[in-house]
């Protein structure tokens, strides 16, 4: 349904999660560590170095942003792990530890890559996480060998366990049952912000801490695929594009529906039934074996068949068709030309194979999917039509 309640309603008849899925064992992020040593043995490395951020948590538990403070894991090859913490951080670094490890701290005034470098042997090679900072990756050049430990790492966090799909699945059931709260508060004059708003508290009604982020365009902002500044108010005969997502233990919703608010002309709707037929294209040649970029190709497919495109041009689709998904709301691997990496049991992605008309209106579906041994498995169903947006 699309409008006839209030925030005020819907809020009140929102409570938290009745069955929440279970947060990621101690075993598995035992196992986590061993692969990750199985991969330095592969590459030759002597050990690994995960800076702050997602991949720290995937196999720390512990959720930090990256700053300018290096907090890091080195796992060596063989030994216990080491975590590098400032001295002054401590307390909240062991609050949130889920592994057994060695704790090296550092001064304000010390070097921690001094750290880092001293606990391994002169010349030592150092596979690095992608996202450590370029300062601290070229000061660790001066005593170590340094390779690129994407490969580990990506290849880690790629394939999703059952605990993990399991988390990622609640955080998606959330976000749609926000979604569906949402369209049922719109009514001609209603800003976007106090949509947002809405949205947020919606989600922390639910169990999680609010929205990771939120985007709400109404009419014209549709036809830019992150919207426009400034505070929109809704009117008769325009669509409606929300994209919104919340993290439960780290793992990310990001759903986005695009339904119309009263009447909209006939070419809207055929380009909205366009744009459901480039996702279910995209679903379809999700299979275990496919590459990524195989996936991008068959949306594309159906766009250009219709008259759109061709590859970025517009009226079409302006971006990859779709993006790995996880502790981090966007990573590898992606659905996108050039992207090579094999489709396999476990991955996640979004599939929001955008329409954009230049200036006029865009229209973005956009659900989730993981890789099964037998082909894809929607996270959560597809838009039923430009007047339903839910099932």
């Amino acid at each position: 349904m699309i409008g006839g309640s209030t925030a005020e309603a819907e809020l009140a008849s929102l409570s938290p999660w009745a069955r929440p899925a279970p947060a990621i064992a101690r075993a598995e992020r035992d196992g986590r560590l061993a692969r990750a040593r199985e991969g330095l043995g592969r590459m030759g490395a002597d050990a690994l170095l995960v800076n702050a951020g997602p991949s720290l948590r995937y196999l720390t538990g512990v959720g930090w942003g990256a700053t300018e403070r290096l907090v890091a894991l080195l796992l060596p090859a063989s030994g216990q792990p080491i975590l590098i913490c400032p001295a002054f951080e401590l307390g909240s670094l062991q609050a949130e530890l889920a592994i057994d490890s060695d704790i090296r701290l550092w001064e304000e005034d010390e070097s921690p890559t001094e750290l880092v470098a001293d606990a391994l042997a002169p010349g030592a090679t150092l596979a690095l996480d992608p996202l450590l900072n370029f300062g601290a990756a070229r000061r660790l050049g001066e005593r170590l060998r340094i390779v690129d430990g994407a490969a580990i790492i990506d290849g880690l966090r790629m394939r999703k366990s059952p605990a993990e799909l399991a988390l990622m699945q609640q955080a998606k059931d959330m976000t749609l049952e926000v979604h569906r709260r949402a369209a049922r508060i719109l009514a001609p004059g209603i800003r976007a912000s106090e949509v947002k708003r809405f949205i947020d508290a919606a989600h922390r009604a639910l169990g999680a801490s609010g929205s990771f982020f939120c985007a709400v365009q109404f009419g014209y902002a549709t036809a830019f695929p992150h919207g426009l500044p400034g505070d929109q108010q809704l009117e008769e005969k325009q669509l409606v594009l929300i994209d919104t997502g919340c993290t439960i233990e780290g793992y990310h919703s990001d759903i986005t529906r695009t339904y119309a608010f009263g009447a909209v002309s006939d070419e809207v709707r055929d380009l909205w039934a366009l744009e459901k037929a480039a996702q279910a294209a995209a679903f379809e040649a999700a299979k275990p074996g496919e590459t990524c970029e195989s996936v991008d190709h068959a949306a594309r497919a159906v766009l250009e068949k219709a008259g759109l495109g061709p590859d970025y041009r517009l009226p079409g689709l302006p971006h990859r068709t779709g993006h790995g998904i996880g502790l981090a709301i966007h990573e590898p691997a992606y659905l996108v030309r050039g992207d090579r990496t094999l489709l396999a049991e476990g991955m996640c992605f979004s599939n929001e194979p955008m329409i954009v008309v230049p200036n006029r209106f865009g229209i973005r579906l956009e659900d989730h999917f993981h890789v099964t041994a037998t082909g894809a498995k929607w996270f959560t169903e597809p838009q039923v039509s430009l007047e339903r947006p839910f099932s």
